[in-house]
């Protein structure tokens, strides 16, 4: 359906106010790429999908800037303003919004997405349904990357301040311990003026006034270890190391004297200066620091092996604050890419008969992993992960004391909740030859019994090697955990299903065929071994209460019986 059939447009009530007609007030103000301010004034109050009609500010991928908006707002005309109609829900649009390439409808001599072809954009319209689920799933991960980014950036904010405490107090000494100023301990190297025009672009960094190089060059001034102060603005003081070749332009660099200080050690011991070196800064216009002032800046010098430690336990807070850093946007855009990864998948539409599905679900692996990373785990069918067949037929004579080893469907009640590793049965080696078998890993199941209770029992078969089966049971062929499998196959689920499936008077038989439509709730793999452990210590802790407590009862009646007839022979006297 063309947008406008999905949603009410309001562009006809946007209103833009030029930034010196504004009144600064509490109300968000918005324009193409969010909020740009804050007025006294709304002209919007409910829940808002908003759009960016600039054709500059559209992503890499030609997708608008979509915003979300709620409350009392104000939106200028460089933003198309949309609100819910009933029949598609906003937030469905939200998020379907910015899988949209608009960059073919971006034209004019301004170039802009008219509100023409906003209105015409196509939108594929599922069942509510469908759309809420959609919702929920996106909604999910867009929370959780924000619940991530924040728990990342309290992490990085808390080691910064742990760092900083660490720091303070290394670099903290007593009255006894000798300082010498700056000027002392280092040699002064001032940066050289330059401009970014008329140099040549390289791979040497300019240090201006931060950490990070202002622009690259094809030529450095200074080479090696060396503290750079900056100079001037906002930035004056801010404190840097380096140790390659770079060029400093305004600021101070100060080359460390290593009879008294190591390099690095003067780095950390100006650092915790910086705002002291920021409050020396003078002047009208651009306030700067003087070089002579900061070779008068007092440096505390323990010993060389002190200093050397101080600097090795800082370096490895650097390193956790800096891995933090580094990788905080990387977790946010790996986050960004997986909400929009499955975003696209899960509002990709195209119609098949009467359902609709995504346009790639022709890979059903695919789609299993998709839900079971969604919502945990996937509800398949058992034939689309495994193939079922029926086991052979034996006569009574085929039957031997020793011979291999066969799973007759009798055995199927004496295995019922134990992983078979033996059997009670045997056939001969002809026999066994010509058997169809299951393999370790396999199910094996019992599908004739006398009452729907025992129909379906089964067990996992974990032996070293193949076993006959007989024609009552089942062979299940999997690629999942066959312990998984069988607990599942004990559920009160399974029974439910099971009994739709069994037919029968005497002898009540659920086919093969019929197996094949038993639908399974599947993890994860790594979840189907989680959840076996946890069953299989319960099992344990049955298992062994049920053994032990017959022998803990016998060893107590037979210690009762020592004492009772200890305590009640009584020697004759004479």
């Amino acid at each position: 359906m063309p947008l406008e059939q999905c949603c009410t447009v309001l562009d006809n009530k946007r209103k833009p106010i030029t930034k010196s007609a504004r009144e600064q007030g509490e109300y968000p103000y918005y324009g193409a790429n969010g909020v740009q301010d804050y007025v006294a004034d709304y002209i919007f109050d409910g829940t808002f999908v908003l759009v960016g009609e600039d054709g500059s500010v559209i992503t890499a991928n030609g997708n608008p800037i979509v915003n979300w908006a709620e409350g009392k707002i104000w939106v200028n005309n460089h933003a198309h303003i949309i609100a819910e109609k009933e029949g598609v829900l906003l937030r469905f649009l939200f998020h379907f919004l910015q899988t949209v390439n608009v960059s073919p409808f971006i034209h004019g001599n301004i170039p802009k997405l008219t509100g023409g072809d906003f209105r015409a954009i196509q939108v594929p319209v599922p069942p509510l349904e469908v759309q809420r689920e959609i919702v929920r799933v996106l909604d999910n991960f867009t929370f959780l990357t924000a619940e991530l980014t924040a728990e990342l950036t309290a992490e990085l904010t808390a080691r910064k301040k742990q760092y900083e405490y660490y720091r303070n107090e290394l670099l903290t000494f007593g009255s006894d311990m000798k300082k010498m100023s700056l000027s002392e301990v280092a040699g002064v190297f001032r940066g050289e003026y330059i401009t970014q025009k008329g140099t040549r672009v390289g791979d040497i960094p300019v240090i201006l006034g931060g950490q990070e190089p202002a622009y690259y060059i094809d030529k450095a001034n200074h080479e090696g270890e060396i503290v750079v102060i900056a100079r001037s603005g906002a930035s004056a003081g801010f404190v840097s190391y380096w140790n390659q070749p770079i060029f400093v332009t305004d600021g101070f660099g100060y080359e460390a004297r290593e009879e008294f200080v190591t390099p690095k050690y003067l780095y950390y011991a100006l650092k915790r200066k910086e705002p002291e070196l920021n409050a020396m800064k003078r002047g009208a216009g651009v306030p700067h620091v003087s070089g002579e002032m900061l070779g008068q800046v007092q440096i505390s010098i323990p010993s060389i092996p002190v200093q050397k430690r101080i600097v090795s336990v800082l370096e490895n807070f650097d390193d956790i604050c800096s891995s933090l850093k580094i990788g905080l946007p990387a977790e946010i855009d790996a986050r960004q890419k997986q909400y929009e990864y499955y975003r696209d998948l899960l509002l990709t539409f195209a119609e098949v008969g009467s359902t609709i599905s995504t346009d790639r679900q022709t890979d059903r692996q695919a789609e299993i992993r998709l839900l079971q990373y969604v919502f945990g785990y996937a509800p398949v069918l058992l034939s689309e992960i495994s193939e079922i067949s029926r086991g052979g037929n034996f006569q009574k004579k085929d039957f031997v004391e020793e011979g291999r080893p066969c799973i007759h469907y009798g055995q199927m009640y004496t295995y019922y909740g134990v992983y078979a590793e033996k059997t009670l049965t045997f056939v001969s080696k002809e026999e066994y030859a010509k058997s169809r078998q299951a393999s370790p890993g396999d199910i094996v199941m019992a599908v004739t019994s006398e009452n729907v209770e025992d129909v379906c029992k089964c067990t996992a078969w974990l032996g070293s090697e193949n076993v006959a089966v007989s024609g009552h049971t089942a062979i299940i062929r999997h690629n999942q955990n066959p312990k998984y499998l069988s607990y599942y196959f004990r559920t009160e689920a399974f029974a439910a299903q099971k009994r739709k499936l069994a037919h029968g008077t005497k002898v009540i038989e659920v086919t093969p065929d019929g197996l094949k439509g038993v639908v399974i709730p599947l993890p994860s793999m790594e979840e189907q071994n989680r959840l076996v452990r946890i069953l299989d210590s319960y099992d344990s802790l049955c298992n062994s209460l049920t053994q032990g407590l017959p022998a803990e009862i016998e060893a107590r009646q037979k210690q009762y019986e020592y004492y009772r007839d200890k305590l009640l022979t009584f020697k004759e006297k004479q």
